[in-house]
Order: C-alpha cells, then sequence, then structure tokens
C-alpha cells in the first residue's frame, strides 16, 4: 500500500463521523433517493448537504471522498455512496446506504420507462424535459464552485506555492477537458501525475486536510 493510501485509510479512521444507527441510516438515504431528481448534479448536491448536516463528513472530506470515487470505472455516485457508507459503519454502512440511494429511483425509473413511450410527445412532459436542462447546469455549477473553494482553502494554508500549483492544475484539466478531444480518463491521468509531482516537489506549509 503506497503511502496516499495509508493516509487516507489513517485519517479515515481517526476522524470518527457522528453516530447513527443503521435504521436511521437508511431512512436518510432512503431520503436522499426520493428527492435525487434531475441526475447526477442534484443528487451530488443532496448527498453533500446531508454530509455537512448530519456530521458525517466535513466540507475537506468530501471534497477528497468525490475525487477517490472518479479514479475507477463505474457510476461516481454509487461509489461516493460506498464510500461514505464504509466511512459511517464499515459494511454495514455500506449495504444500507447504497439500497436507500437506489431503491427509489430504481423503482421510480421502472414506472417511468413504462409510461414515458405514452407520454413522451405530450408537450407538457417536452417542457419539464427542457427546463431540467439549464436547472442541471446550475447546479452541477453551484456544486463545482463549492468544492474548488474547498480545494483551494486547503491549498492556501500549505503555502502560496501550493495554492499557485493547483490553480495551474486546475486550468490544465478545464483546458483539456473542454478543448481537447482526448478521454476523460487521459485527463486524469495527465492532470493525476502533474499533481502528484507538483505536491511531491512543493513542501506543505501545513497539512490540515483528512478525510
Amino acid at each position: 500500500m503506497d503511502a496516499p493510501q495509508r493516509t487516507f485509510n489513517s485519517n479515515l479512521r481517526n476522524s470518527p463521523p457522528t453516530p447513527m444507527g443503521l435504521w436511521q441510516l437508511f431512512l436518510a438515504w432512503l431520503g436522499l433517493g426520493i428527492q435525487s431528481f434531475g441526475g447526477g448534479a442534484s443528487t451530488l448536491i443532496l448527498i453533500h448537504q446531508a454530509c455537512i448536516r448530519h456530521g458525517w463528513m466535513d466540507e475537506d472530506q468530501f471534497v477528497r471522498a468525490w475525487a477517490l470515487s472518479q479514479i475507477s470505472p463505474g457510476i461516481n455516485l454509487a461509489k461516493l455512496t460506498i464510500i461514505i457508507g464504509y466511512h459511517l459503519r464499515r459494511w454495514a454502512g455500506l449495504a444500507v446506504c447504497t439500497a436507500g440511494l437506489l431503491l427509489p429511483s430504481a423503482l421510480v425509473t421502472i414506472i417511468m420507462t413504462a409510461g414515458y413511450a405514452a407520454l413522451k410527445d405530450n408537450q407538457l412532459m417536452q417542457a419539464a424535459m427542457r427546463g431540467i436542462q439549464p436547472a442541471t447546469i446550475g447546479l452541477s455549477f453551484t456544486m463545482s464552485i463549492q468544492m474548488i473553494q474547498s480545494l483551494f482553502s486547503t491549498a492556501h494554508q500549505e503555502g502560496r506555492a501550493r495554492l499557485g500549483a493547483h490553480v495551474l492544475l486546475l486550468a490544465a484539466g478545464i483546458i483539456l477537458a473542454f478543448f481537447g478531444t482526448i478521454s476523460p480518463v487521459v485527463v486524469m491521468v495527465i492532470v493525476g501525475g502533474a499533481t502528484v509531482v507538483c505536491l511531491s516537489i512543493i513542501p506543505a506549509k501545513k497539512y490540515t486536510g483528512d478525510i
């Protein structure tokens, strides 16, 4: 196991979340699943708000969990739920959080799929689908700003050099993602590799992040 992973596991153990029973945990995530309309952006905001409200994670922990969920194949929100569930109550927490989040969406998707064919040409349905798009973009932008603030706050505490490096790396990631034609996986590998190099050669004035 490499040093970053050991640090992650150590900080995970040393940062106990607010205690919550498994049934309460299931109901909390069931509520998130019921409210998760509008795609991944709205669901991500709901999970973030729940983590802060219930004391499951702080801002820095959440950003690190979200980053970790994106370095392996699969659905990011499902992986984020697994990380948070394991952080809260280990394997039992993982199971109840995942079940709570996915159960409502699975049932609603089955129902909507059965009825969509009959309603897809309805003007109200078309208007609703168009209205969801700008709302989702706004939610994605808001969540991105909140994560950037947390990232830059931690980097600033570690020194101006590291803050500058984070700004440049963020800009590089945006440029590669929006103006390039390469795979997102390649973007993450390039920017992630550059981050490892930069943070290895730029000393941290102070380390404050954990998960």
